[in-house]
Protein backbone atom coordinates (compact mmCIF):
# COMPACT_ATOMS: atom_id res chain seq x y z
CA UNK A 1 0.00 0.00 0.00
CA UNK A 2 1.12 3.72 -1.13
CA UNK A 3 -0.85 6.10 1.05
CA UNK A 4 -0.30 9.69 -0.04
CA UNK A 5 -1.55 13.19 0.98
CA UNK A 6 -2.97 15.24 -1.84
CA UNK A 7 -2.81 18.90 -0.94
CA UNK A 8 -5.53 20.60 -2.74
CA UNK A 9 -6.25 24.42 -2.77
CA UNK A 10 -10.30 25.78 -2.78
CA UNK A 11 -11.75 29.20 -3.52
CA UNK A 12 -13.45 29.37 -0.28
CA UNK A 13 -14.08 27.19 3.06
CA UNK A 14 -18.06 26.20 0.82
CA UNK A 15 -16.04 24.74 -2.14
CA UNK A 16 -13.53 23.01 0.10
CA UNK A 17 -16.20 21.39 2.19
CA UNK A 18 -18.11 20.50 -0.76
CA UNK A 19 -14.77 18.82 -2.16
CA UNK A 20 -14.02 17.57 0.68
CA UNK A 21 -17.45 15.52 1.31
CA UNK A 22 -17.47 14.12 -2.18
CA UNK A 23 -13.98 12.86 -2.23
CA UNK A 24 -14.64 10.73 1.06
CA UNK A 25 -18.47 10.05 -0.09
CA UNK A 26 -16.69 8.27 -3.08
CA UNK A 27 -14.08 6.96 -1.44
CA UNK A 28 -11.45 8.70 -3.03
CA UNK A 29 -10.09 9.98 -0.19
CA UNK A 30 -10.32 8.47 3.68
CA UNK A 31 -10.43 11.45 5.42
CA UNK A 32 -9.52 15.32 4.52
CA UNK A 33 -8.82 18.13 7.06
CA UNK A 34 -9.64 21.77 6.09
CA UNK A 35 -7.40 23.84 7.04
CA UNK A 36 -7.52 27.95 7.93
CA UNK A 37 -7.68 30.23 5.09
CA UNK A 38 -4.66 31.27 3.47
CA UNK A 39 -3.63 34.29 1.56
CA UNK A 40 -1.87 33.02 -1.68
CA UNK A 41 0.21 35.18 -4.53
CA UNK A 42 0.82 33.67 -7.84
CA UNK A 43 0.83 34.54 -10.99
CA UNK A 44 -2.23 33.97 -13.65
CA UNK A 45 -2.07 35.20 -17.14
CA UNK A 46 1.11 37.33 -16.90
CA UNK A 47 -0.43 39.23 -13.88
CA UNK A 48 0.60 38.83 -10.04
CA UNK A 49 -2.65 38.21 -8.25
CA UNK A 50 -3.10 37.34 -4.62
CA UNK A 51 -6.29 36.14 -2.90
CA UNK A 52 -7.73 34.35 -0.61
CA UNK A 53 -7.78 30.55 -0.41
CA UNK A 54 -8.50 27.63 1.87
CA UNK A 55 -5.86 24.72 1.58
CA UNK A 56 -7.23 20.56 2.42
CA UNK A 57 -5.13 18.25 2.77
CA UNK A 58 -7.05 14.50 1.79
CA UNK A 59 -5.41 10.99 2.55
CA UNK A 60 -5.74 8.55 -0.40
CA UNK A 61 -3.74 5.83 -1.96
CA UNK A 62 -1.79 5.47 -4.84
CA UNK A 63 -4.70 3.39 -6.28
CA UNK A 64 -7.12 5.78 -5.95
CA UNK A 65 -4.88 9.25 -7.04
CA UNK A 66 -5.76 9.57 -10.41
CA UNK A 67 -9.40 9.74 -9.72
CA UNK A 68 -8.92 11.90 -7.15
CA UNK A 69 -7.60 14.21 -9.28
CA UNK A 70 -9.58 13.95 -12.38
CA UNK A 71 -12.71 14.22 -9.35
CA UNK A 72 -11.08 17.22 -7.81
CA UNK A 73 -10.45 18.89 -11.49
CA UNK A 74 -14.71 18.10 -12.28
CA UNK A 75 -15.47 19.77 -9.04
CA UNK A 76 -13.61 22.80 -8.76
CA UNK A 77 -14.53 26.36 -9.65
CA UNK A 78 -10.56 27.07 -10.71
CA UNK A 79 -9.48 26.35 -14.42
CA UNK A 80 -6.20 25.21 -13.02
CA UNK A 81 -6.67 23.82 -9.36
CA UNK A 82 -3.55 23.39 -7.76
CA UNK A 83 -3.93 19.72 -6.82
CA UNK A 84 -0.67 17.66 -5.27
CA UNK A 85 0.43 14.76 -4.21
CA UNK A 86 2.66 13.33 -1.46
CA UNK A 87 3.56 9.88 -1.47
CA UNK A 88 3.50 9.73 2.88
CA UNK A 89 6.27 7.65 4.34
CA UNK A 90 5.94 6.79 7.42
CA UNK A 91 2.72 5.90 9.46
CA UNK A 92 1.40 4.11 12.20
CA UNK A 93 0.63 0.25 10.52
CA UNK A 94 -3.18 0.70 11.48
CA UNK A 95 -3.73 4.29 10.01
CA UNK A 96 -2.26 3.06 6.80
CA UNK A 97 -4.75 0.29 6.89
CA UNK A 98 -7.22 2.40 7.47
CA UNK A 99 -6.82 4.31 5.04
CA UNK A 100 -6.78 1.73 2.40
CA UNK A 101 -9.48 0.46 3.83
CA UNK A 102 -12.09 3.65 3.48
CA UNK A 103 -10.07 3.99 0.10
CA UNK A 104 -10.76 0.36 -0.99
CA UNK A 105 -14.49 -0.33 -1.28
CA UNK A 106 -16.83 0.75 -3.96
Amino acid sequence: MTALTAYIVCGSQSEAESIAAALVEERLAACVNILAPCQSIYRWEGKIESGSEVPMLAKTTQAKADALIMHVTELHSYDNPAITLWPIERLPAAYGDWIEAETGRK
